[in-house]
């Protein structure tokens, strides 16, 4: 059996009123977060210039707090999208 999901009129009027970018901003947020319920999707290797010191800053901090730096980077980039 479906669920049929129920929409009060004021919130329906709001969201009339939504322009393109706002909706797609939504449906954008709405598929990153759900993703993370998903099966994850397939890793894909990149090659970025970073300077030494930062990278090296990085790994420490990530080594301190029990994190791979890897790891850290793609929950950082997650964020960035959730935001």
């Amino acid at each position: 059996m479906r669920t049929v999901q129920k929409f009060e009129p004021a919130y329906l009027e709001r969201c009339s009123s939504l322009e393109a970018d706002e909706i797609l901003r939504f449906l954008e947020d709405f598929k990153t977060l759900h993703q993370r319920s998903l099966k994850p999707a397939r890793s894909r290797l990149i090659s970025i210039k970073i300077p030494q010191n930062l990278l090296d800053g990085f790994k420490r901090r990530c080594q301190l707090e029990g994190v791979r730096y890897q790891t850290q980077i793609k929950e950082l980039m997650r964020d960035y999208l959730t935001r």
